[in-house]
């Protein structure tokens, strides 16, 4: 065996086997730096403003940093916790009312409505539903559902150290992307084997897929956020704009997402006897919030990346399945990832061919 052939396969093995041990050193903070990069593309633009402006890149990397901090993270952290406290309150509302028989009282008054009669008779011709007493179910499901909440709030709340250590390695993170962000990005366009045209093709792929995702999402959080505002204050639900914008900061979850707001409340109207209300705003919910929500923003990703919504959806999903809720952005990216590659490939196809004729 010559000797290059022996050195090409030594320099290879310890090429994946430092690739290897990187991955391993690097994956406990990976969801840390990935959130990290994604704010700093975000916010770039600004940092460069304050760049020409004080002249200094460690004080302005730093003021950056500070400034997602306290206008960003802060208030979504502090959000969490009193939604959290507000969850743990209703549980214990919801437990007393059961006790008391309250609930099983009001329950017994429902069934005792036409409407309910007839919807209820309705279901029986279609379901043998003689052996199921729908007070029982009720009370049943809503026990289960309350106990589900305070559970996931109360894990919530003891993750909240974790999140803390993961939330300092991304500032720490994102401190230095401002700081040395030109330097890198030149680094990282050197290391892609790739020609000029088909690099800044996939890199532009990806920033505009990570500025639409974004920017999309901070644009339904907006829209979704006010309408869940003001169909509450409608219904004259006391603190709007607290519950709006928890409806709008929720809305990046793409599973439940505000419906983990106005679900509850529609329960807890139900619960207090205000039937109308209730009905009310499940249909606001259904068919106005998250309405918006499902039109909205595959088109606006979807008409900047030029990627199908029913594609972005999916990869959205699975994102999230494969990722957690880094999968928000992740998942898309990998989808462009897949689909400029292959855009690649057929423009070298096609490249070769007309070559080939001339």
């Amino acid at each position: 065996m010559k000797k290059e052939v022996v050195f090409l396969i030594f320099a290879l093995s310890l090429f994946f086997l430092s690739l290897y041990l990187l991955y391993q050193i690097f994956s406990p903070f990976f969801t840390s730096i990935l959130w990290a990069i994604f704010l700093a593309m975000i916010f770039y633009p600004l940092f460069k403003r304050l760049q020409s402006l004080f002249k200094k890149p460690l004080l302005s990397s730093l003021l950056m940093t500070l400034l997602v901090l306290f206008v960003i993270v802060l208030p979504f952290g502090l959000l969490m916790v009193s939604l959290a406290m507000e969850v743990v309150e209703v549980y214990h509302r919801v437990d007393e009312i059961i006790k008391t028989g309250q609930l099983q009282t009001y329950f017994e008054k429902i069934q005792r409505l036409p409407f309910f009669r007839w919807a209820w008779e309705k279901l029986d011709q279609s379901l043998d539903l003689s052996k199921i007493e729908p007070a029982t179910l009720l009370l049943k499901n809503l026990k289960q559902i309350s106990t589900f909440l305070f559970n996931q709030t109360s894990a919530i709340l003891k993750g909240v150290s974790t999140f803390m250590v993961s939330f300092f390695f991304m500032l720490l993170s994102l401190y230095y992307l401002f700081k040395d962000g030109d330097t890198l990005f030149e680094r990282v366009k050197e290391i892609i084997p790739l020609r000029i045209k088909e690099r800044d093709l996939l890199l532009h792929r990806f920033k505009e897929m990570i500025l639409a995702t974004m920017y999309g999402g901070i644009l339904m959080a907006i829209i979704q956020g006010t309408l869940g505002g003001l169909s509450l204050w409608v219904l004259g639900f006391s603190s709007p704009i607290f519950w709006g914008t928890a409806m709008a900061l929720l809305s990046f979850i793409p599973i439940g997402g505000t419906a983990l707001i106005w679900v509850p409340l529609a329960i807890y109207l139900l619960i207090q006897g205000m039937l109308l209300k209730a009905l009310i705003l499940l249909a606001l919910g259904v068919f106005v919030i998250s309405m918006a929500d499902n039109l909205l923003r595959p088109l606006f990703i979807s008409s900047r990346t030029k990627i199908h919504p029913l594609l972005l959806f999916f990869a959205v999903l699975g994102g999230i399945h494969a990722f957690g809720m880094i999968g928000l952005i992740a998942g898309p990216l990998v989808m462009t990832l897949f689909l400029t590659v292959i855009e690649i490939y057929i423009q070298g196809i096609k490249e070769s061919e007309e070559s080939g004729r001339t």
